[in-house]
């Protein structure tokens, strides 16, 4: 009785994952019809995420009491997503150089929509700012709120006593919001199984066309660089028992992850293993919103396997010492800057081809390529932000709280 207890939360909404991967394969037909569920349960998530972001993020940073502390954290996490992102592009590297694929065939049938055609002076103000009040709170414009709510809080901490009533809103905000998400995630066996099975009638098939070898390659080390490298990451933030409680709060995220391939509607379940680990609110609150856009190991990867296959296409070396520069490069810029942007994966797309003054017939293939490893990637986008607490509470000196039991 006290592991149902424990896991009911995951069983059943791993038993929902499972339903609905059973009838996106026997019954494609009625997938039609349960999506609606899936949409419904992602529009409440993603409605109620916004402002538990900005509460979250704005909170965390007006409750550092002191300059120092706040400054250490802040290099902490930026240091700590630095690592963790060229590390993903470094073992990605090794890994097509020891396990080569052949060349892809052209698909040139297949198509792209083109990022823009406004200057880029445009672009990069659209990227950090909005030009309304409104349109912070959509998840469009994640960078932009991220800017404004770490603004928030800063300007909070400044104004000092005059700044306390406005404090203890952003606190009161944010744990209202948080059990909001709580009700929300109650009907997540339904809405994401739903999700799921249209996932599993849309996208699944394409997995065993032409590309099952640079995939089999992106999800094979993928799977690797989980388990391994985010044991690793969790041994050194707490040790053993941090490697035990990392485990067993990530099957939550994880299975997230997968169902709904988003970063954002995973936070949730991210701030929850958090608790349960033990770190520390001030820096869960800050290190995974903000990595949920612009930390990304997953994406890291696949942009590397992505560049690698492009190469293949057009027959050049890959693993010339400069074009590695730039792969690691443009893979940095991928997973941090294009991550907080909407569409971010084709403006890194089109900044790769431009670099590498690639072909046209190598958009397609990479295209495709980004769209089926999505699944494995924002899982480990997504619970990558847990371990990169973790390791944030270690490097910036802070201790481990005692774990916290949530009832998902």
């Amino acid at each position: 009785m006290e592991v149902l207890k424990n896991y009911s939360g995951i069983i059943l909404l791993l038993g929902g994952i499972i339903l609905g991967s059973l009838v996106g394969i026997f019954f494609p037909d009625v997938v039609p019809f349960l999506k609606p569920l899936g949409d419904i349960f992602l529009n409440l998530l993603f409605v109620s995420v916004v402002p538990l972001i900005y509460f979250a993020v704005a909170n965390s940073i007006a409750s550092v009491e002191k300059a120092g502390k706040f400054g250490k954290i802040i290099f902490s996490m930026i240091f700590t997503f630095l690592l963790f992102i060229i590390v993903a592009a470094l073992f990605t590297i090794a890994a097509v150089y020891f396990f080569p694929t052949e060349a892809l065939p052209s698909t040139s049938q297949e198509t792209i929509e083109s990022a823009t055609d406004e200057p880029w002076g445009d672009k990069i103000v659209q990227f950090f700012t909005v030009g309304e009040f409104s349109e912070l709170f959509s998840r469009q414009n994640m960078l932009a709120l991220l800017i404004f709510a770490f603004l928030t809080g800063t300007a909070v901490r400044k104004a000092g006593e005059a700044g306390e009533v406005f404090r203890s809103f952003l606190a009161s905000g944010y744990e209202v919001m948080k059990e909001l998400l709580l009700i929300v995630m109650k009907i997540a066996p339904i809405g994401l199984g739903a999700y799921f099975a249209y996932q599993v009638a849309t996208v699944g098939p394409q997995l065993f066309g032409f590309y099952a070898k640079p995939l089999g390659l992106y999800y094979t080390s993928g799977i690797v660089y989980f388990f391994v490298f985010f044991t690793i990451y969790a041994f050194v933030a707490k040790g053993k028992i941090g490697v035990r409680q990392f485990w067993k709060s990530n099957i939550y995220p994880s299975l997230t992850a997968i169902s709904t391939c988003s970063s954002f509607a995973t936070m949730p379940a991210n701030l929850q293993a958090a608790a349960k680990i033990g770190v520390p609110n001030a820096i869960a609150n800050l290190v995974i919103p903000i990595g949920s856009t612009l930390h990304k190991n997953g994406s890291s990867m696949s942009s590397i396997v992505k560049i690698y296959v492009a190469f293949l296409i057009i027959g050049k070396d890959f693993f010339d010492p400069m074009n590695l520069l730039l792969a690691i490069g443009i893979t940095v810029f991928v997973s941090i800057v294009a991550g907080g942007i909407p569409n971010g994966g084709y403006i890194g797309e089109m900044l790769m081809i431009s670099v590498y003054q690639l072909p046209q017939e190598a958009i397609p293939a990479v295209m495709i390529i980004g769209t089926l490893v999505d699944p494995l990637a924002t899982v480990l986008n997504a619970t990558g932000d847990t371990v990169a607490a973790m390791f944030v509470t270690k490097i910036s000196g802070e201790k481990f709280e005692v774990p916290k039991e949530v009832i998902l």
